[in-house]
């Protein structure tokens, strides 16, 4: 079962005093940002804080389970959603135990539709051949390497 866009609002809501958060859809689920790193993830309406060091003592009697097959164990907070300053707090102090994200290699400058190489056109002679009902000559079969050298006749 997918998250719900309400429930992702609402996280969004409860968190919004720790600063500029965010949601991003992700693989049919979100993850929470908090000034570009990602610091919870809502997994079928249920939001798994990301783990540090930093907040465990904070979540220590949150269940902890994982929020999707495959996943290590995170601490589900939905007990505390209802409190934002908690919320907002835990959120800070993830982010700021985490490091800052890798920056993003710099893409190449965007090519205008022209200068595609699909977009090139063919040569005038190809162009014209295909348009006539001429037939095109067969391809010359590939010459083979001899392996051995021949030799010339006077």
């Amino acid at each position: 079962m997918a998250s719900t866009a309400s429930f992702v609002e609402y996280v969004l809501g409860q968190a919004a005093a720790a600063g500029l958060v965010s949601a991003r859809k992700m693989f049919g689920e979100y993850a929470i940002y908090l000034d570009g790193k990602v610091v919870a993830l809502v997994c079928d309406d249920r939001c798994f804080l990301k783990p540090t060091q930093a907040t465990a003592s904070l979540v220590a009697d949150c269940p902890l389970q994982p929020p999707y097959p495959g996943a290590k164990p995170q601490p589900v907070i939905d007990e505390l959603l209802d409190d934002a300053a908690t919320i907002a707090d835990l959120f800070r102090l993830t982010a700021a135990a985490l490091p800052a994200p890798k920056p993003k290699p710099a893409r190449k400058a965007a090519a205008s539709p022209a200068d595609s190489p699909k977009a090139k056109t063919k040569p005038a002679r190809k162009a014209a051949a295909k348009t006539t009902n001429t037939p095109t000559p067969a391809p010359k079969p590939a010459r083979k390497t001899p392996t051995t050298p021949r030799r010339r006749t006077p």
